[in-house]
């Protein structure tokens, strides 16, 4: 395990942290709460995640982003919804800042939560609202494939993630355990196309943001123009990782456990260079992690007291979700 000055991303193995009980656990804990109260940011390595099954996810989604607008434009996401493909121009982050912008310069395709059960939980109207049915594009045959395994490692890591959390945080072990068995989270490819011209004013590949749910995980590539986190003072870092590491930060929820104690801190894609050369194509991954939609989410006792009260109301991830999508569909979509 390593750290850097509090203005760099710091690196942490959680190799040592096992599920909880491994001989570097309480280690890798006091490295994650000092991380998630600085930047929230966090790049993760020794998380077994086979290079084979990233790299393959990887191809399958640079091939879809491939394929004809046409073809792609079949597995379009549906009016109001989350899953399947949207184009250049679909989304644009300003609902964090609660300010109109231009669109995105970027593409994606998501799928929801790979396995689902028969009980009403999933099967429900509720359920099926947060885990609609999947759609794979079939003109990719590998596609459904190298998503579900990389779903299912992600969610392991996430898992055994959200168990460092608690151990940093100072509560039982199994803590969240029951509160994200039955996660709603999903798996995002987004492509940065090459940007043969200027992009509009204002115009970013992703918007100053910050994450719904309890944690993410990213998978990128190096290319021109990245991922960069707001610092403090308002300044920006510049995050690179190789890749066989992943970038996790602390999203909303987890900030609203946690009294705003870990920082869910804005982050944004920036556009390459004007100077950059040859192609400027950049590829993401990105697992966002969303406990189950009927879990509570309060601020936790022991991040609260007389001289810091607690600044959120009761809420359920389903909630939380569902007013961030909301709020995020009345701009600029």
């Amino acid at each position: 395990m390593s750290s850097a000055p509090s203005s760099e991303i710091p690196v942490i193995d959680i190799g040592p942290f096992g599920d909880g009980d491994g001989p570097g656990a309480a280690a890798v804990a006091a490295a994650f709460d000092r991380a998630c109260r600085d930047l929230g940011f966090v790049v993760v390595v020794g998380h077994g995640v086979p290079q084979a099954a990233i790299d393959a996810a990887h191809r399958s989604s640079r091939a879809f982003f491939d394929l004809e607008l046409a073809q792609r434009d079949r597995y379009a996401a549906p009016p109001g919804g989350f899953v399947g493909y949207r184009g250049l121009g679909a989304e644009g982050l300003s609902y964090s800042l609660d300010q109109e912008t231009v669109p995105d310069f970027k593409e994606a395709f998501t799928v929801g939560r790979i396995e689902r059960g028969d009980e009403p939980y999933f099967t429900s109207e509720i359920g099926r609202m947060y885990m609609p049915d999947l759609s794979w594009p079939t003109e990719v045959p590998e596609f459904a494939a190298t998503w579900t395994e990389l779903y299912r490692h992600m969610d392991r890591v996430a898992w055994r993630l959200m168990r460092v959390f608690a151990a940093a945080l100072a509560l039982p072990l199994g803590f969240f355990d029951d509160k994200v068995d039955r996660n709603i989270s999903c798996l995002r490819a987004i492509n940065y196309p090459h940007q043969s011209t200027p992009a509009q004013p204002n115009q970013l590949r992703a918007g100053a943001h910050t994450d719904y749910g309890s944690l993410t995980l990213l998978s990128m590539e190096d290319a021109p123009g990245g991922l960069e986190v707001q610092r403090a003072d308002g300044s920006w870092v510049p995050v690179r990782v190789p890749s066989d590491a992943f970038v996790m930060n602390v999203a909303d929820l987890m900030a609203q456990w946690t009294n705003d104690q870990w920082r869910s801190s804005m982050h944004r894609v920036a556009n390459p260079p004007p100077d950059a050369n040859g192609n400027t194509r950049r590829q993401s991954l990105v697992f966002f992690h969303q406990p189950n939609y009927d879990a509570e989410v309060i601020p936790l006792a022991s991040c609260c007291g007389p001289d810091t009260p607690p600044k959120y109301a009761r809420t359920t991830s389903g909630e939380h979700l569902f007013m961030k999508m909301t709020k995020a569909k009345n701009i600029n979509v």
